[in-house]
């Protein structure tokens, strides 16, 4: 399976909470964004946030995925205390695709693609520069990017 994912953190040792999902999929990591700061999404009194992308070749199935980024969430000791809170982990998996074909999936535990991705610059930016060519829902990551608010971008920076 080729997996796009996002991880994210804005609490703790947000370097360290992220080099573990680097470190856990290593091997299997076929391209990876920089690290960018970005500002909080959906509820803005928060710290800031370090966002990346990896692009992945796993085997299994879409949800042994969805466990994998479970498991470094639960060990980062993330807590769900309100939506799009603040959180020491984040492991989201954007879009997944088998043999050439996207998995859609709208099992509210692992819907696919990503239901937001396509208008999030601290996803779009980051996959981006990881995977220039890709595309989700039909259009390119680029025109997804050119399309977003120009607002939504300025506080995505690459570090």
């Amino acid at each position: 399976m080729h997996a796009v994912l996002s991880i994210g953190s804005n609490m703790d040792d947000r370097y360290a909470l992220l080099n573990t999902v680097i470190e856990e999929f290593k091997d299997e990591i076929v391209a990876q964004s920089s690290i960018y700061s970005t500002p909080p999404w959906g509820i803005e009194d928060q710290d800031e946030f370090l966002n990346a992308v990896l692009v992945v070749e796993v085997e299994g199935t879409p949800l042994e995925l969805l466990r994998r980024g479970q498991k470094l969430e639960e060990a980062a000791e993330r807590v769900r205390v309100r939506k799009w809170g603040p959180r020491t982990l984040d492991v989201d998996i954007v879009q997944i695709i088998d043999n050439g074909e996207e998995i859609l999936s709208e099992d509210p535990e692992l819907t696919l693609p990503h239901p937001w991705a396509w208008q999030r610059a601290f996803v779009l930016i980051p996959w981006l520069e990881a995977e220039p060519d890709a595309v989700l829902h039909g259009t390119t990551i680029a025109e997804h990017v050119d399309n977003l608010d120009p607002t939504d971008i300025e506080g995505v920076t690459k570090i």
